[in-house]
């Protein structure tokens, strides 16, 4: 599942600059020609996409376009019914065809899922528990890692989002800015090799979602692998390597941010930027 690291690739002899390395490995993520329906409506209609490691992909779109749809399929929250999804290289098993179609190998979604971290647009934080222990939950239970090891890293990445003094706090003493940087902190306590954020900042008023903001653009500075739905095209033009621009379940236009939104090339997403800008 995992490619050679560039230290191993190095240890070969050959000479490897890290572009090399970085084209040497295989995408995080790769979809190819993904079809998902609920019943009769199609919402996806052969979407490809590829995310790079280290890159941050931004998907755009009106509403029902499908890119939460999207996100959902990479993650195995929602099952398509046709087409490639790969993690680092390996292929999603499935068995059965069209809406029968489901994972073969349970194992192998687990493992997925455990290296996709989602954060969700309504935080989805744990009430009965403290943001400490929300943070902590799921490398305890799912990973089974030592709470020695989880506990300073949970504590040293709310610090990252700047809510550290709330550790101890419960979600509901928490405002939304800071719930959704404690499900940040939650995503990555996990160490995935790549966020998946859906809509992460439109469930927040414009101050707080500055808040938000400001942790997804540090994270885009780390230079990990990201996914982003978003509505806030100021946001995918400052942090996206990648933006795609979906539309009616298609592909309508992608490229750099530079292109998409400096110069689009299809009216449909002229008219879709020209309404974005005006809200």
């Amino acid at each position: 599942m995992t490619s050679a690291s560039p230290s191993a690739l190095a240890d070969t002899g050959s000479p490897l600059t890290a572009a090399a390395v970085q084209t040497a490995a295989p995408p995080v993520i790769e979809v190819r020609e993904l079809h998902k329906a609920y019943g009769p409506l199609e919402v996806l209609k052969g979407v490809t996409l590829t995310a790079p490691r280290g890159h941050v992909v931004s998907l755009i779109g009106s509403s029902g376009s499908g890119k939460s749809t999207l996100l959902r399929c990479l993650n195995l929250l929602e099952f398509s019914q046709q087409g490639e999804i790969m993690f680092e290289g390996e292929a999603v098993r499935w068995r059965g065809t069209g809406h029968a179609r489901q994972p073969a190998d349970r194992a192998q979604v687990t493992r997925f899922r455990t290296n996709l971290s989602m954060v969700f647009q309504q935080f989805n934080l744990w009430a009965h528990m403290t943001v400490l222990q929300n943070v902590m939950e799921a490398p305890l239970t799912v990973l089974r890692q030592p709470r020695a090891e989880v506990e300073p890293r949970a504590r040293a990445l709310l610090d990252k989002v700047g809510i550290g003094d709330k550790a101890e706090a419960w979600p509901a003493q928490l405002s939304g800015g800071q719930q959704q940087r404690a499900a940040i902190a939650r995503a990555l306590c996990m160490q995935p090799r790549a966020l998946l954020f859906d809509e992460p900042t439109s469930a927040l008023d414009p101050e707080l979602q500055q808040e938000v903001v400001k942790v997804i653009k540090d994270l885009a500075g780390e230079h990990r692998t990201m996914v982003l739905v978003t509505h806030d095209m100021r946001l995918a033009a400052d942090v996206s390597d990648h933006v795609v621009f979906l539309h009616k379940g298609r592909i309508e236009e992608e490229g750099p941010p530079a292109q998409l939104f400096g110069a689009p090339r299809t009216d449909r997403l002229r008219q879709f930027l020209s309404a974005s800008m005006a809200h």
